[in-house]
């Protein structure tokens, strides 16, 4: 049985299979003369992994050509040249960034190593992304934050209240100042990096979502989650540290008993904006 995570073991043709969608998304740009975008997922578990690309898919308009994705679970990250792409979307998933090194897996490793390189190019650029989750974390961490796990969200919905700033960032127009969203977390920012702009807030958790430069965005919250999507979550992580396994079912209906409409406006806005 092979080592979970190690890379010199992958499935025959895992790198074929990343190499192709990248292709796809070029035949696409030369048939609509518009560049993809580029969705990164951290979910080794196919039934999250699939539902999250389905989401993204759907909330953001775009077909798959136009929305490769690469799975950092299961490959490398194949060199980016970001003047090949509209923007950039990292999901979240059962990674947390801020936990010891010697506890992350050779997967993990790897993968945090190629995202940090791939936001040095970001940042200095400040080109168009937007990550959820474990993307708040690791965009915080590139930029100097304290990312720890001092206000964890069990998994289900939340209520957000957007800042000052956010009220009037393009990423949330459309967007009531106080809104519904799904979540769940271990980690979370518990400073703001320098220079940032916090862009929404909760009780529970200070940071749920902030903006460095003018295109480099992240969210605590996730934007491409509905209940479906939520449900898939609670199923798949139930043994992952979330919850206890047996508040499973409760987690599903409190998640049934609020409507969440507007988070998914932010995935229309980033593709309306950028799209180029």
């Amino acid at each position: 049985m092979s080592e979970p995570g190690r890379r010199e073991e992958r499935a025959p043709g895992r790198r074929e299979e990343v190499e192709r969608a990248r292709d796809r998304g070029t035949r696409s740009r030369r048939r609509v003369e518009t560049k993809p975008f580029l969705l990164l997922s951290i979910r080794g578990e196919e039934a999250a992994a699939d539902n999250e690309y389905e989401s993204f898919l759907r909330f953001t308009g775009l077909p798959d050509a136009e929305l490769p994705r690469v799975n950092l679970a299961q490959d490398e990250l194949p060199e980016i040249d970001l003047d090949e792409w509209s923007g950039i979307l990292l999901g979240g998933g059962p990674w947390n960034t801020s936990d010891a090194q010697e506890a992350k897996s050779p997967a993990q490793v790897a993968a945090e190593k190629a995202i940090l390189r791939l936001l040095d190019d970001v940042v200095s650029r400040d080109f168009p992304f937007l990550g959820a989750c474990y993307g708040i974390g690791t965009l915080g961490l590139h930029q100097g934050a304290l990312v720890d796990r001092s206000w964890p969200e069990p998994v289900g919905p939340l209520s957000v209240t957007l800042t000052s700033e956010g009220e009037t960032d393009p990423l949330f127009a459309g967007v009531p100042g106080d809104f519904a969203a799904y979540g769940g977390h271990k980690e979370a920012m518990v400073t703001l990096p320098t220079g940032a702009v916090q862009l929404a807030t909760s009780a529970a958790c200070p940071v749920q979502a902030f903006r460095v430069g003018s295109n480099v965005y992240a969210t605590q919250f996730h934007p491409e989650l509905d209940l479906e999507g939520v449900c898939t979550r609670i199923d798949v992580y139930k043994n992952a540290g979330y919850f206890p396994p047996s508040e499973a079912e409760t987690l599903k209906q409190r998640s049934r008993s609020v409507e969440v409409l507007h988070p998914m406006t932010l995935l229309a806005n980033f593709v309306s904006r950028y799209r180029r």
